[in-house]
């Protein structure tokens, strides 16, 4: 192989997603340019991405450390249900809801975490049992009802507010949780364990790092996303559903693995996480805009995580050679 070949099948490994990003803005632009090159279209695009960016960011530090978690869509669901509950039919203050999904989303990721580590189950499997029991639990504590009656106005602002400069409340708190989730990881000590131990576990156990407790962190702060994830989308909808975050599973998981072909050979990480969560999110919206049957949208959704994950083998094959 040529100099120049290894060169340009570099640059693609690195850049092909960030590329296929622009190309289908500028396609989508050319084809639609009354309709899609718009400020209010793009933030609408941020707007219905933030929530699917959220969950994925936290995925993504599953993921990092080696692990999958399969439990996040459920367990969105179960506390958009959750805190919708206690607000409407416990009358607890927004706040004290909140912190308490919150709480039990970090719960179930320490649960998650223990299974994996301490018992020895295998993540797919550890989390898919959970994400089953956290569905059992949705319709034992709503009866397949969902919540909607009594949800405050100061409630639905929390999701559908603009209150900082007019930009959407989720955009904001995307940004706050994506910054948040790339500092830790690409900027702190504990960042760096979390890197190796994804790495190479026998490794970073010898260099003297607790895996088991750097994994269980990844879990607990993907459980915290989805719990996140599950209060905004409740606000947005202006109720508690039982599968309502049901399909942010397949959207989060399609979102990191584009990622790891951003950038860095096979690498997953927050940035790329971003990117990919971006390319889904605008596939979305291009095909609204020009009609497309729902049906479609299932195509693409599924086309674009084949994609991915073959993307991501050819970055890490490539880093191999």
């Amino acid at each position: 192989m040529s100099p120049r070949t290894k060169l340009a099948l570099g640059v693609f490994a690195r850049f092909a997603t960030i590329i296929g990003l622009v190309l289908m803005i500028l396609g989508f632009a050319i084809l639609s340019p009354r309709a899609f090159p718009t400020v209010s279209n793009f933030t609408n695009v941020l707007n219905q991405a933030s929530l699917a960016m959220i969950i994925a960011g936290g995925l993504t530090l599953a993921v990092i450390v080696g692990e999958l978690d399969l439990s996040v869509g459920f367990a969105a669901s179960l506390h958009g249900l959750l805190v919708t509950g206690l607000i409407v039919q416990n009358q607890l203050p927004i706040p004290v809801a909140v912190l308490i999904v919150i709480a039990a989303g970090a719960l179930i990721g320490l649960v998650n975490g223990f299974i994996v580590t301490k018992m020895r189950v295998n993540s797919v499997i550890a989390t898919l049992g959970v994400g089953t029991i956290l569905i059992g639990l949705s319709f034992a504590y709503s009866a397949g009802v969902p919540i909607v009656a009594g949800v405050p106005e100061a409630f639905l602002q929390l999701s559908l507010g603009r209150w900082l400069f007019g930009i959407p409340n989720n955009i904001i708190i995307m940004i706050v949780v994506m910054g948040a989730l790339w500092t830790l990881v690409e900027r702190t000590s504990l960042g760096q364990e979390i890197q190796a131990v994804g790495g190479n576990p026998a490794a970073a156990r010898l260099a003297g790092i607790d895996v088991d407790r750097v994994k269980t962190l990844g879990f607990v702060i993907s459980g915290m996303c989805a719990a996140l994830t599950g209060i905004l989308l409740a606000s947005r909808l202006g109720s508690g559903t039982t599968s309502a975050a049901d399909s942010y599973l397949l959207t989060a998981f399609a979102a990191v693995f584009l990622g790891s072909a951003t950038l860095r050979d096979g690498e997953f990480h927050v940035f790329g996480t971003f990117i990919g969560a971006l390319i889904i999110a605008f596939g979305f919206n291009g095909l609204n805009i020009f009609g497309a049957p729902t049906f479609s949208q299932y195509f693409f959704q599924g086309a674009i995580l084949i994609v991915a994950v073959g993307l991501s083998s050819l970055g890490r094959i490539m880093a191999e050679r």
